[in-house]
């Protein structure tokens, strides 16, 4: 039989594998389910249909009845292209009481921790279900989410979630949503001279832009609803963050291309942000057609997570409550899977190891003392699940 890890052992396999999301994380998963096959654990993979260089991976302990609870993470990073590393980014550096390495808090941390505890508990036996699911394509839009809940399905259905991206092991209830599209406004060229007769898509892409300007304005001047004020921004912004266009300075442009997203707050609904951008994308098109009817504005949608909202009664608030110690109320503005398995009727809640003020960036690191707290609360959660 194949020797039973520490979770520091394991961490240093799971950032040794480069999974960035551009790339294959087939490696990680072929070493984590030979690694819990060899330990007797239930396992599972889910490929990506579109494309098979990606799995996610689910397993169960413990007794075939419904009413488990599920350790969520993901399993891809973020590139380290152009960062200034000090240390190799795909190997575990220890150095003043911190682990340094890409995807120590975000979040190999604590896969590390929830894979090595699904060994222990099916060696140590536990009378209530524990789950793992690990995703792909979390850092390009929780794609991979919704398709590994879906196959989940095979497993009896469990009843609380902990995600364990990184807060400190505090316990987060909420976070916002966001709906993100791609932008390509079609002009027409003319010389600028006679740029009455022609649509330049900079200068038409930049009053799509201002109206993001102005509804950011009018947000943060409103009173805000009672679940927005939990949040910081308490209101749904929106956001530019690339743009690109124009052939020459004196050439109305023919193209404009950007992104154009909303960071939601509970409470608010992603359809509801949906139909005012399209009203007034279809407005704008419809003034710069009165000029040229060629011109148009097209939009892609490229990116879309529901709010994880608040809720009364989460037993999955609860069982974390009781393992941290932790009573305070957390919110945060970043997304996480948290609101996908909250879709799909699970109870949900935000806790693990690291600090988000570090992920994506170089010397990414996890404190040892952080990573040491998210064991105790592992052995905890083990004690509870017997």
């Amino acid at each position: 039989m194949t020797d039973r890890l520490s979770p520091r052992a394991i961490l240093d396999r799971l950032v040794g594998f480069p999974t960035v999301s551009r790339d294959t994380n087939l490696p990680l998963i072929d070493w984590v389910q030979d690694y819990l096959s060899a330990h007797g654990v239930e396992v599972h993979r889910h490929v990506k249909p579109d494309d098979p260089r990606k799995a996610a991976l689910y397993a169960h302990v413990g007794p075939r009845v419904d009413g488990g609870v599920v350790l969520s993470g993901h399993t891809d990073v973020v590139p380290v292209d152009g960062q200034g590393w000090t240390v190799p980014p795909f190997e575990v550096t220890e150095r003043d009481g911190r682990l340094y390495g890409r995807g120590t808090t975000d979040m190999k941390g604590f896969d590390a921790l929830a894979i090595w505890a699904a060994v222990e508990a099916q060696q140590r036996g536990i009378a209530r279900p524990l789950q793992l699911a690990l995703s792909y394509d979390e850092e390009i839009g929780c794609a991979g989410a919704p398709p590994l809940i879906a196959a989940m399905a095979d497993l009896p259905r469990a009843t609380d979630v902990i995600v364990g991206e990184p807060t400190g092991m505090r316990v987060v209830t909420g976070h916002k949503g966001g709906v993100t599209w791609w932008v390509h406004v079609h002009g027409f060229e003319i010389h600028s001279s006679m740029l009455h007769r022609g649509v330049s898509a900079i200068m038409w892409g930049a009053k799509l832009i201002d109206w993001a300007n102005r509804l950011n304005d009018q947000a943060a001047a409103a009173k805000p609803a009672a679940m927005a004020a939990l949040f910081d921004p308490p209101y749904t912004n929106a956001h530019i963050g690339q743009i690109r266009g124009g052939t020459a300075h004196n050439i109305s442009a023919k193209d404009c291309e950007f992104g154009f997203g909303f960071r939601v707050v509970p409470g608010e609904t992603l359809d509801h942000w949906r139909a005012r951008f399209a009203a007034q994308v279809d407005g704008l098109t419809a003034q710069m057609r009165a000029v040229r009817p060629e011109a148009w504005i097209e939009i892609s949608e490229s990116f879309a997570l529901p709010p994880f909202a608040p809720t009364e009664a989460n037993s999955a608030e609860a069982l974390a409550r009781r393992l941290t110690g932790d009573n305070s109320d957390n919110f945060v503005s970043y997304g996480t899977e948290a609101s996908h398995f909250q879709s799909a009727g699970y109870h949900a809640v935000v806790c693990g190891p690291g600090d988000i003020a570090v992920a994506h960036q170089p010397d990414e690191f996890i404190t040892v003392a952080q990573f040491e707290a998210g064991q105790r609360f592992m052995e905890n959660l083990l004690d509870g699940l017997r």
